[in-house]
């Protein structure tokens, strides 16, 4: 099992808390940097979206 398997594995029913921490370390990576990476911060974050599937709440794109 591949290191993404169990990392995936381990945040089943976690996705929640792990886009708030996504979201908190961006915040924090942001302001460190002035934004000078926030396009990168923005793109990992949506990345992350789209590995743990859609926000509660979110509708799914058509």
């Amino acid at each position: 099992m591949s290191m993404l398997d169990k990392l995936k594995q381990m945040l089943k029913g976690h996705e929640d808390t792990a886009r708030q921490g996504a979201d908190k370390a961006g915040d924090a990576l942001n302001e460190r940097t002035g934004s000078k990476y926030e396009s990168q911060v923005d793109t990992a974050k949506q990345k992350l979206d789209e590995q743990l599937g859609e926000h509660p709440g979110q509708e799914p794109p058509q």
